[in-house]
């Protein structure tokens, strides 16, 4: 994974208009940036406007404030080089598999032949392992096979970001398992830059890099920045065998449960541009700072390097 920042939200907010004159903040003043090839989960209760950030980094909605950086650009609008994999598998009910996913990548190399688009639909197909079922129209697919549907037709484009909104949360246990086995080894291979919403911890443990924990809302706000300390090649089934399993789902648990209803843009100490970056190790939980240095948003041309993080007992 480069160190790069490819990804950087700069105090970006979402408000609606409220009752009378009044407003309704989901979030303000938020601060965040992820280096190519990172997977990042972001955890936090409803009405935090998890969605919300993801649908701005899609560029399905505005910030009311701020602004988000993509590989040097600033969003406006969707774009081919971020692909969505939703909730429900959004597939077009009159194409076959193949088809689903013949139509991204058209879409996207509009002046390449049918056999060409063809044949690089297929290479996702058989990625996600649904060689075989080509033909088939979503109402012959299970619910999870659905999922890989979306999940190659999202790949197939090559995005330079991969968002995903609980992408698995309306699956059985066990298909759930196996899609999630298959993201990662994917992200693993193509060193794909993932962007995931999940309310599931053992699911954050196990893809994520790094967990993003937001508070309450409305009037959300990053709370820490926690880093996965568990290897590289971790497996899903031993997972739990790892020394620093349970204190990582402990800390995040603790949060959830407790810590982020009493957190607030008010807690003594909070910075938005510098939010605390947990590391969890033996014997003592490390806590370093990620700052996030004025920049020029005026010509879209300055970009400040990711601090390193200054690391205290």
């Amino acid at each position: 994974m480069s160190t790069d920042k490819f990804i950087s939200i700069e105090g970006i907010a979402k408000r609606y208009p409220g009752a009378g004159d009044g407003t309704t903040t989901v979030f303000e003043n938020l601060w965040l940036a992820m280096a190519r090839g990172e997977f990042a989960c972001v955890i936090g209760h409803s009405g935090c406007g998890k969605t919300t950030v993801l649908n701005i980094l899609a560029g399905l909605d505005e910030p009311s404030e701020g602004v988000v950086i993509v590989d040097g650009q600033a969003i406006q609008g969707t774009s081919l080089d971020r692909a969505v994999i939703f909730q429900s598998h959004a597939l077009l009910p009159w194409r076959t598999v193949l088809g689903n996913v013949a139509y991204a990548v058209s879409s996207k190399w509009r002046n390449w032949d049918r056999a060409k688009v063809r044949a690089h639909a297929q290479v996702f197909i058989d990625l996600v392992g649904l060689t075989g079922a080509e033909h088939k129209r979503p109402s012959e697919l299970s619910g999870g096979m659905k999922q890989r549907v979306g999940i190659a037709r999202a790949l197939s484009i090559t995005p330079k970001m991969m968002l995903m909104d609980e992408p698995f949360s309306a699956l059985d246990a066990l298909t759930r398992g196996t899609l999630q086995d298959e993201v990662r080894r994917i992200c693993l291979e193509t060193g794909q830059t993932a962007f995931m919403i999940t309310h599931d911890v053992d699911e954050a443990i196990y893809l994520a890099d790094r967990i993003f924990l937001m508070t309450n809302g409305p009037g959300a706000v990053l709370a820490e920045i926690v880093e996965n300390p568990l290897p590289k090649d971790r497996g899903r089934i031993d997972l739990h065998r790892h020394p620093l399993y349970y204190a990582l789902r402990n800390h995040i648990v603790d949060f959830l449960v407790s810590r982020s209803k009493a957190f607030t843009a008010e807690t003594p100490g909070h910075d938005p541009r510098n939010v605390p970056m947990v590391r969890i190790g033996k014997p003592e939980l490390v806590i370093a700072s990620v700052a996030h240095p004025q920049r020029d948003h005026t010509d879209g041309t300055s970009w400040p390097g990711l601090s390193r993080p200054s690391t205290s007992p």
